[in-house]
């Protein structure tokens, strides 16, 4: 006996009582065992089966399980964490309903469909052309226990997420807030030093506004990072012997109603981010964008001819 999935309520009005197979099973007499229907699974029937077996390409994972990277109002990362928040779900189908949470570069309920590139529709046009286009600039803030010059000498590193879900982490920068220009240049660098060209064009400035912040703005420019980005996670922490990267980490603010270190978007691109730029049909078997006539590029972004 389990919970069942669908029943009628008694006189009191309540419902989901326990029944034989939870509802969606025939009993074996001979066996004791049950026979579920199509979607479902275990020995009472008692969860759902996820789509396809997820096709290889992902994991069949509870609903209180799953988790989500971003809600309406999420626009800061707090203490440099963020990505993995789960929602408190305690409704009578817990442990009982499943879905698929997708590997990397793969989507759609079953994680059966490749994701292609996502780019700036390039006939978009902007509600106001007298104002200059705006990047999306994005703000880390490290905010020292004591004084910034401590964490010199300290390595840290950089996590970016793309808009296929892949994540890249950066070699370790070494902080020193006393050359922010060397500091710059080396967080500049490791960020367009990672694999595939992920991040293709950034700007990025910096200043130290007292002796315990260090603020760095991110720019993104480039055609492959186009429109809304996620936060870029600080990998703070220290990792030592046998992990990768090999950090030492950063001593940085903890103090409950202190000021905490955090990522904030800064400023909203005028891009946009649409699949194959919206310019294109993405081959969901092979992850490429076959685009329209007089387009071209990874993401359709990139006009061919003028007329």
């Amino acid at each position: 006996f389990e919970l069942a999935w669908v029943d009628t309520p008694d006189s009191q009005g309540n419902f989901h009582k326990y029944a034989e197979c939870a509802g969606r099973g025939i009993c074996n007499r001979a066996t004791g065992e049950c026979g579920c229907f199509d979607g479902y699974e275990g020995k009472s029937c008692q969860r759902t089966t996820c789509p396809n077996d997820c096709s290889g390409h992902g994991t069949c994972e509870y609903i209180e399980d799953m988790t989500y990277a971003a809600d309406w109002n999420s626009n800061a990362l707090e203490k440099f964490t963020g990505g993995e928040l789960t929602y408190d779900y305690n409704n009578w189908d817990t442990r009982k309903t499943r879905g698929c949470v997708c590997d990397a570069t793969y989507g759609d309920i079953d994680c059966s469909k490749r994701m292609c590139p996502h780019g700036n529709d390039v006939l978009d046009i902007r509600d106001d052309l007298l104002t200059s286009q705006k990047y999306q600039v994005q703000e880390l803030n490290f905010q020292a226990s004591d004084m910034a010059d401590e964490l010199n000498s300290k390595t840290f590193a950089l996590t970016f997420t793309s808009r296929l879900n892949e994540t890249f982490t950066t070699i370790p920068i070494v902080f020193d807030q006393s050359d922010m220009t060397d500091l710059i240049n080396d967080i500049h660098l490791a960020l367009l030093n990672l694999p595939n060209r992920v991040i293709d064009g950034l700007t990025v400035t910096g200043q130290q506004p007292n002796r315990e912040l260090v603020t760095i703005q991110v720019t993104f420019t480039g055609e492959a990072v186009q429109g809304p980005q996620s936060l870029i996670t600080v990998e703070d922490y220290e990792c030592g012997a046998g992990c990768t990267p090999k950090l030492d980490g950063l001593e940085l603010q903890t103090r409950v109603g202190m000021q905490a270190s955090n990522t904030t978007e800064l400023s909203l691109a005028d891009y946009n981010s649409y699949e194959c730029g919206r310019r294109g049909k993405c081959d969901y078997s092979s992850g490429l964008c076959q685009c329209f006539t007089g387009y071209t590029g990874d993401n359709c972004n990139s006009l061919t001819t003028l007329s």
